[in-house]
């Protein structure tokens, strides 16, 4: 059984460097490569095969995007990009072009792990079709965050992301979000409920700032709100995840 890789494609610094020494401590890959060069980048994926590639998208010779651009078939690498570039378009671009998660520097060595953990996580035997609903229940989630205006780097992302996902499983649980669906998401990312209630809220907040209340609007194909109108955390995620199990997910 070949043994699994991961490829870091960054700019040569110190923070590199505790980024390689934090993966390979981790234990979560018995193959840790490093490079800083897009071309050499290119060349390793195609000899190394890693099931992971972590890059930036500013990289010397051919940028991060033009990397995951040459690789497009189904053998291709999951591709986790970590860059200082937080712009809608970069996340957009990024995504469009195959990236599986997008997280801002400076990181969070321990974060970034569970990060890493999460995009690892379909790679977990399942039942074929298990494994193709979880994948595209995920992709669906973090398209609509794309959309909304809710950067995956907040920590709230992750939390909304589980909440919603709780919710299509056990649309019930709505009706118990600060005895059973905060607690549940406490649990899985080891912190408090208190904690997950207020990164939700957060992230509700700056997608609101950030004016995408007509993208919310045209989501739901109604005009659910205005900008003096907020939902509550369970009113958030009970409507995506209503939509979701409308959609069939």
């Amino acid at each position: 059984m070949r043994s699994k890789g991961v490829l870091v494609v960054q700019e040569e610094s110190e923070q590199t460097k505790e980024i390689v020494e934090k993966i390979t401590e981790s234990g979560m890959f018995s193959r840790v490569m490093c490079c800083h060069d897009g071309y050499e980048a290119i060349k390793l994926i195609m000899r190394e095969k890693p099931d992971l590639v972590i890059l930036d998208v500013i990289t010397q010779g051919i940028d991060g995007y033009g990397i995951m651009k040459r690789f497009t078939d189904k053998g291709k690498p999951k591709f986790f990009v970590l860059t200082a570039m937080g712009s809608d378009i970069h996340i957009k671009k990024a995504v469009t072009y195959g990236a599986q998660y997008y997280m801002l520097k400076p990181v969070d060595l321990d974060q970034l792990l569970v990060a890493i953990g999460e995009v690892l996580n379909p790679l977990v035997v399942e039942e074929p079709s298990v494994k193709r609903k979880s994948r595209s229940v995920d992709e669906k989630i973090s398209n609509i965050f794309i959309s909304v205006g809710i950067p995956a780097h907040i920590k709230g992302y992750q939390y909304l992301r589980e909440g919603i996902k709780l919710a299509i499983d056990n649309p019930l649980i709505i009706n118990s979000i600060t005895k059973e669906l905060y607690p549940q998401i406490a649990m899985r990312y080891e912190t408090s409920a208190s904690k997950v209630e207020r990164a939700i809220r957060h992230a509700i907040d700056v997608a609101w700032s950030r004016g995408k209340i007509e993208n919310i609007n045209t989501l739901f194909g109604v005009r659910v709100y205005t900008n003096n109108e907020k939902p509550t955390n369970g009113e958030f995620i009970a409507l995506l995840a209503d939509k979701m199990i409308l959609e069939g997910m």
